[in-house]
């Protein structure tokens, strides 16, 4: 059944890979201004526009208040020199995908893209203005395309660049965070901050929609070519600007100092795409890395199939030099 459902899906996607079939939902979108080789590698994800809520201006409440999760729980940890560290739950994300915040006045969105793992965080300045980001409910390589709320331009969230509208071609800063278990940051940070749950959404906060997902053979709506090497497409491995290092060499050496990077590796963290409960998922482990002076550098841990088609050209760190 889930493969007939499967099947009619891309059926559907691919009849609607079309700016025409778009401009009903999208009438400020600039279809004509694009990077967007063929309009047949974007497909609906199965949501509308929106039917994904993206959230704005989320509330906080000090690391000694919360109660709801659980130790190995991931959280999308942001620390900006000069304000207090906050953690974004990956059970409130996985439901949201993007968290518009401003922290210490710098405006921010937290994103995360369930299908590839991808957690990463932007600065929503840019030339054109502060932006605000919501889901389209369309997908690129299995990964979340976001749009701007000013402009209506597409972002791919992987690369955080625009690739559809008015904005094509400009490029996000991305802001050093990472994914790590509710007890390292709350050690770490007991006088820290961590995200309240959402009130204004019906959502079972704290379960997994993608049960199994990241044991699974392939994609969800993907495509393309598998990674080189051998590699399970959706094995994880950390990014680091165009170089991968698969999570299953970092996790056995448990410290690599490469390419001007220090990677490391300790227990605790729970997949997120696992079990039922997110919680309860199987350990993959926190990773850090940092710079030549101890600074944490801007990264992802997602999976090995996004890296290869987002970065074709990409090194692959297997293993030692």
């Amino acid at each position: 059944m889930f493969r007939f459902a499967l099947a009619l899906l891309l059926a559907a996607s691919a009849a609607q890979a079309d700016p025409g079939f778009w401009r009903a939902e999208w009438p400020n979108t600039d279809f004509d201004t694009t990077s967007v080789e063929s309009w047949a590698e974007i497909r609906s994800g199965g949501p509308p526009r929106d039917g994904i809520p993206a959230l704005n201006a989320p509330d906080f409440h000090p690391v000694a208040d919360e109660t709801a999760l659980s130790p190995r729980e991931p959280v999308i940890t942001l620390e900006i020199a000069g304000e207090v560290p906050r953690a974004y739950p990956i059970r409130y994300l996985t439901w949201h995908e993007i968290v518009n915040d401003t922290v210490g006045g710098q405006p921010v969105a937290v994103t995360f893209c369930p299908l590839c793992n991808s957690g990463i965080t932007f600065d929503r300045r840019t030339a054109a203005g502060v932006l605000t980001f919501g889901v389209s409910g369309k997908l690129r390589n299995s990964d979340m395309i976001m749009f701007d709320r000013e402009t209506e331009s597409w972002w791919q969230q992987a690369i955080g660049r625009a690739i559809v509208g008015e904005l094509n071609g400009t490029k996000l800063d991305t802001l050093p965070s990472w994914m790590e278990s509710w007890e390292v940051f709350a050690t770490r940070n007991p006088e820290g901050l961590v995200m309240r749950e959402p009130t204004s959404y019906p959502r079972d906060y704290g379960a997994n929609p993608y049960v199994r997902y990241d044991s699974a053979d392939r994609p969800f709506l993907y495509s393309g070519e598998n990674p080189p090497h051998g590699i399970a497409p959706l094995a994880r491995v950390v990014r680091v600007a165009d170089r991968a290092w698969p999570l299953t060499r970092l996790a056995e050496e448990g410290r690599i100092s490469e390419a001007g990077v220090t990677l490391s590796w300790s227990a605790g963290q729970a997949s997120a795409l696992d079990s039922a409960i997110i919680g309860e998922g199987r350990d993959v482990g926190n990773v850090r890395v940092r710079d030549a002076t101890g600074a944490d550098v801007a990264h992802d841990v997602l999976f090995a199939f996004a890296f290869h088609a987002f970065w074709p050209d990409g090194s692959w760190m297997l293993a030692a030099d």
